[in-house]
């Protein structure tokens, strides 16, 4: 089951909120990590399997004050289905005929050919 966890942690400073950054990205199950809030100080959490109370009590350990903003499944889009699109026959329409004629057939004639008989000698 994904869930969408929004924990909002107190961050003085660039420093602690990339310290957070990493503690929250690298908990067991998260999928994606954004910042949201006004100031910044908002984590939002995509995953499987993550839990929620564990994550905000390492972080008040780690960095600061945290506290967990709301948790809600994650549904997944479903698109509806399209219908294949419609092919519209066509009907086949008169037969193009060119104005030309065809070409003559190509015939090779072969001149000088042999007078000799094969049992004649060549070199006489």
């Amino acid at each position: 089951m994904k869930q969408k966890i929004v924990i909002k942690v107190q961050i003085n400073c660039n420093k602690c909120r990339s310290k957070a950054m990493r503690l929250v990205a690298s908990a067991e199950g998260v999928d994606s990590v954004a910042v949201e809030g006004e100031y910044k100080d908002q984590f939002v959490l995509v995953g499987d399997g993550v839990d929620p109370a564990d994550l905000t009590r390492t972080l008040r350990k780690k960095v600061g004050h945290a506290y967990i903003v709301k948790v809600e499944e994650v549904k997944a889009k479903t698109e509806p289905e399209k219908p294949p699109p419609v092919v519209k026959a066509v009907e086949a329409g008169l037969p193009c005929y060119s104005n030309c004629a065809p070409c003559p057939p190509v015939v090779f004639y072969e001149y000088g050919g042999s007078t000799r008989s094969p049992y004649s000698c060549p070199i006489m």
